[in-house]
């Protein structure tokens, strides 16, 4: 499946715990939504991602990608060390600048 560079980077960084990298990813304002909680700013966004992959070594594998201005949605199969693994989910990004202004998982 062919991606937009800033979608395959993401997933890497992802799928190879770089914490750092991933936050690279995000505007320095970015806002994070998943789980219920909301993290704002690359700090608090790698601060989570670090905690998530400690907790759920979590893994995605790109099913599909649409894009439409400044708004992408990601479906991916993510395993990992949870309940329910592996589930199907969606990564709704805002996109600012050639980098992730906002993300919001969904089910």
């Amino acid at each position: 499946m062919e991606l937009p560079q800033l979608v395959a980077r993401f997933l890497e960084t992802q799928n190879t715990y770089n914490s750092e990298a991933y936050t690279a990813c995000f505007t320095g304002n970015a806002i994070v939504h998943d789980e219920g909680k909301t993290h704002t700013g690359r700090e608090e966004i790698r601060q989570w991602i670090e905690d998530a992959n400690e907790k759920y070594k979590s893994v995605m594998k790109p099913l599909a990608y649409e894009e439409s201005g400044s708004k992408g949605v990601l479906t991916a199969e993510v395993s990992g060390t949870f309940p329910g693994s592996p589930i199907v989910l969606k990564f709704h990004m805002g996109l600012k600048d050639g980098l992730i202004d906002s993300l919001r998982v969904t089910g």
